[in-house]
């Protein structure tokens, strides 16, 4: 019975440290993870820490830059204020310089002699005089200015409906109105016989001459640089020249206007306005210009001093 007991005893003792030395090492896995979950959360933490530090040295070093660029812009600014100020002094002393010369020189007018005052008197009314004359040459170009932009305004109404653009081209150059017109349109090819379109042109244009009396017109005729040689046509002179001619003629004989207003002119090849290597450049330079100016006397009388007073 002892024996039993005894070994009893043994086989409890056994299995209570058995039992102790499990629970013994489920805590210790326990409180391992749990040092590892917090050694890893130490470490999270201090990699932020570090990264929160980066951005913040960043930071700090661009908001120092900026206060510096700020300060260098300052400086800058101030110099340049110092430089103005500078200039401003120097400005002051020169006009202080120019009085006290002025000052000067109306003292010394005061012992001027009569006859110097008399000089002076005179070259006063000299200057008045060469105003008068510029603020009437002045109005003068004004005014004719006024005369031209009105001419093309009236030109480009009438002239408007039942032409295509690129056939007719009005501008005001200086003291002149100038027309320019297709040739497809005035001629036809290789001539100079006008064609029935043209007629009904030039008599809108006519009917604005007849209006101006104090007016002159040229016209001149052009062509591109192809030779032409034809019966009663010997070269691109001879063809600009009878064009010309043509549509004198007709504001003339037609259209009754005054022959003592128009002027012809050919030009033949040359004064191109577009390069004649292209059909396009040949077509821009095949017109006639039809000029309409104040007449020449007009200018002589406003270059005269004489009428100054008139």
């Amino acid at each position: 019975m002892n024996r039993f007991t005894k070994l009893q005893g043994i086989v409890l003792l056994v299995i209570f440290v058995s039992s102790f030395s499990c629970v013994s090492t489920k805590k210790y896995d326990a409180m391992e993870a749990d040092l590892r979950t917090k050694i890893q959360t130490a470490e999270q933490m201090l990699v932020e820490c570090k990264e929160g530090a980066t951005t913040y040295r960043t930071s700090s070093e661009r908001q120092r830059q900026t206060l510096q660029s700020n300060l260098n812009n300052s400086n800058t600014s101030n110099q340049l204020l110092e430089q103005q100020i500078q200039n401003l002094k120097e400005q002051v002393a020169d006009l202080k310089k120019q009085r006290d010369a002025q000052l000067s020189q109306v003292g010394d007018l005061t012992v001027l002699s009569k006859s110097a005052n008399d000089n002076i008197a005179q070259t006063l009314a000299q200057l008045e005089k060469k105003d008068k004359y510029i603020q009437l040459l002045q109005e003068a170009r004004t005014k004719a200015d006024s005369i031209n932009l009105a001419l093309a305004v009236n030109l480009k109404s009438v002239l408007k409906d039942g032409i295509a653009d690129e056939d007719i081209e009005i501008k005001v150059d200086k003291t002149v109105v100038f027309i320019n017109l297709s040739d497809k349109m005035l001629y036809k090819s290789g001539s100079a016989n006008l064609t029935p379109k043209a007629q009904e042109v030039l008599g809108k244009i006519a009917k604005i001459i007849e209006d101006k009396p104090d007016l002159e017109v040229m016209v001149e005729g052009y062509t591109d640089n192809v030779p032409i040689k034809t019966t009663g046509i010997q070269d691109n002179w001879d063809l600009s020249v009878k064009r010309a001619t043509s549509v004198v003629r007709v504001l003339q004989n037609t259209y009754n206007v005054d022959p003592n207003k128009l002027i012809a002119a050919g030009r033949g090849q040359y004064n191109a306005l577009a390069s004649n290597e292209t059909a396009e450049g040949r077509a821009i330079n095949r017109r006639t210009r039809i000029i309409i100016m104040p007449k020449l006397n007009q200018f002589y009388d406003l270059l005269n001093p004489n009428n100054i007073d008139k």
